[in-house]
C-alpha cells in the first residue's frame, strides 16, 4: 500500500532507520523484513519492539513532586494539610517531598501513543499482542491528553537518551496522525501529513549521505552573505537542507523540497516555483564568492503523482542549477541509486 504521495509504506520505515539510526540495530531485522498494509501497523511494530526493549533496561525514573499524608516526617511539613488534618482528627503529618517515579512525561507519552494504536482497526492482531504486554508495565503510569502534550518540555539526559527515537516515533504518530477530537473521540488519519513528511525527507536525505559518504562530510551549513561591508545586522540567515562537500572544493547544495504540487501556473503556462529557484540561486552564488564555478545546487523534489516531473539543469552565471525528483515509491535499493548518482553526476573522481 502506499501513501497520498505515493510513497510505499516500507519506505517510509527505510526513511525512518537513516533519520533514527537506532532502527538499524539487529533487533529490528524482523520489522525491515515485513510488508505493511497501513503506516498505524508499521509504527505499532516499531513502537512494539523499541518498547519492550527499552522494559529491558527498565523506564525512566524521574524525581516528582508528592504532597502525602504520612505517620514520619518525609521532606518538608505542608503546614495548611497537616492543620487540616488535625481538625479532622487525622494523626497524621502532610509532607511535601520528592520521589523517584515512572510517571513522568516520557513514559506516559509512551503509553499513551500505545494506547492509541491499539484502538486503531488497521493494526494486525499480533503487533497490539505485543504493545498490549509492554502496557503491562506501565500501570503506573498516567494516559495523558494527546492534544495537550508539551513537546518542548522533553529533556533528554545521559539516563534517558534510549527514548529518543521512541519519543520521535510518538510525535510522528501524535503530531503526524492524530486529526482532531470529536465529543471526546480521537481520530487519527490514514496518512502522515505533509509538515512530517517534509522533515522526515529532508533528514533521511541528510543522514543517507552522511552514512554512505562520510567523506563529503553532508551537514546544514550557514552560507555567509557576500557582502562588500560587514553589514548583515537586518539579513535572514541562510541555511542549507545539506550541503555536500568534496577535498578537492567542490560544493552541492541540496533543498529538499516535500510538495504536493511541485509547478505553479500563471496564465495557464507552468513554471518551476520561483521562489525555490530564488532561493538555491542565493545559496549557490553567495557561497560561490570567488565565482569559481565549482559550487552547484539542487532542488530535489520528493516524486508526486503529477504527470510533469521535474528534470532539469541550468547554467546560472557560471554555476550549475538543477531541479530533479526522487521517487519514493521505487523498491528502496532503486531509490539508493538515484541518490548515488547524484553523487557521481557531481563528484566523479572528486571524493
Amino acid at each position: 500500500m502506499t501513501n497520498d504521495k505515493g510513497i510505499l509504506i516500507k519506505n517510509i520505515y527505510y526513511m525512518l532507520t537513516y533519520a533514527f539510526q537506532v532502527l538499524r540495530q539487529s533487533n529490528y531485522d524482523d520489522i525491515a523484513a515485513e510488508d505493511f498494509d497501513n503506516i498505524h501497523d508499521m509504527f505499532a511494530a516499531i513502537l512494539g519492539k523499541g518498547v519492550a526493549q527499552q522494559l529491558k533496561h527498565g523506564l525512566y525514573r524521574k524525581y516528582v513532586n508528592r504532597i502525602d499524608d504520612l505517620t514520619t516526617l518525609r521532606g518538608k511539613l505542608d503546614v495548611p494539610g497537616t492543620a487540616r488534618n488535625k481538625l479532622q482528627h487525622k494523626q497524621r503529618l502532610s509532607c511535601d517531598f520528592d520521589e523517584l517515579s515512572e510517571n513522568n512525561l516520557l513514559n506516559q507519552i509512551l503509553k499513551t501513543t500505545m494506547m492509541l494504536l491499539i484502538k486503531q482497526k488497521s493494526v494486525k492482531l499480533e503487533n497490539k499482542s505485543v504493545i498490549k504486554k509492554d502496557l503491562l508495565f506501565f500501570d503506573s503510569v498516567d494516559y495523558i491528553d494527546p492534544v495537550m502534550i508539551k513537546w518542548d518540555r522533553i529533556r533528554y539526559q545521559r539516563n534517558n537518551q534510549n527514548y529518543r527515537m521512541l519519543l520521535n516515533i510518538c510525535r510522528l504518530i501524535i503530531d503526524g496522525l492524530l486529526l482532531s477530537t470529536e465529543k471526546g473521540i480521537i481520530k487519527m488519519a490514514t496518512f502522515l501529513d505533509d509538515q512530517r513528511m517534509s522533515h522526515l525527507y529532508e533528514k533521511f536525505i541528510l543522514e543517507y549521505y552522511r552514512y554512505h559518504h562520510p567523506e563529503l562530510r553532508a551537514n546544514p551549513d550557514q552560507v555567509q552573505w557576500n557582502l562588500d561591508d560587514d553589514n548583515d545586522m537586518w539579513l535572514p540567515n541562510m541555511i542549507t537542507d545539506i550541503t555536500l562537500k568534496s577535498r578537492d572544493g567542490r560544493v552541492l547544495i541540496l533543498d529538499a523540497k516535500y510538495y504536493g504540487q511541485q509547478m505553479q501556473s500563471n496564465f495557464d503556462v507552468q513554471t518551476y516555483r520561483n521562489a525555490n529557484l530564488y532561493q538555491i540561486y542565493t545559496y549557490v552564488k553567495n557561497w560561490d564568492k570567488e565565482q569559481t564555478g565549482n559550487v552547484s545546487g539542487m532542488l530535489l523534489y520528493a516524486k508526486t503523482d503529477e504527470e510533469f516531473q521535474p528534470s532539469n539543469r541550468f547554467s546560472m552565471g557560471g554555476n550549475k542549477i538543477a531541479v530533479g525528483s526522487l521517487d519514493l515509491n521505487l523498491p528502496f535499493k532503486e531509490i539508493a541509486g538515484q541518490l548515488e548518482k547524484i553523487v557521481a553526476d557531481y563528484f566523479t573522481e572528486a571524493v
